[in-house]
């Protein structure tokens, strides 16, 4: 059975997507710790990220890296990476921008409207 982040790359299920590539795509999570909550996803569904082919692994950081230059740029605070592997049976990372408020585990709640100017702020073509 495919992975919600597979149904998410296929178009099955909507997301706010900011970047997508041919190895990769990046989105805003839905359940957010902080506004900007990134996750990037390798297209091919992988349960774990050190078992991705090595084409793939470097794909995904280097989307990692190019989209968290992006993100302290636009956003101007630090971008904190988060690789738990648990949650969801694909690989992914998640990209969270964080000051001194920040808190683990908070999620904050924004509404469609501020979800689109987020993704609108961070995404890259």
């Amino acid at each position: 059975m495919a992975s919600v982040f597979t149904k998410i790359i296929r178009g099955e299920i909507p997301c706010y997507k900011i970047y997508e590539d041919d190895k990769t795509m990046a989105f805003l999570d839905i359940n957010p710790e902080t506004a900007g909550h990134t996750l990037v996803v390798p297209k091919l569904e992988c349960d774990k990220i050190y078992e991705l082919p090595e084409e793939d692994y470097q794909a995904l950081m280097n989307t990692v890296k190019k989209l968290s230059l992006n993100m302290e740029k636009v956003l101007g605070v630090r971008t904190l990476w988060k690789v738990i592997g648990t949650d969801v049976p694909h690989a992914h990372v998640h990209l969270m921008p964080f000051d001194e408020t920040w808190t683990y585990g908070r999620e904050v709640n924004l509404s469609p409207e501020e979800m689109e100017e987020i993704r609108a702020k961070l995404e890259l073509k």
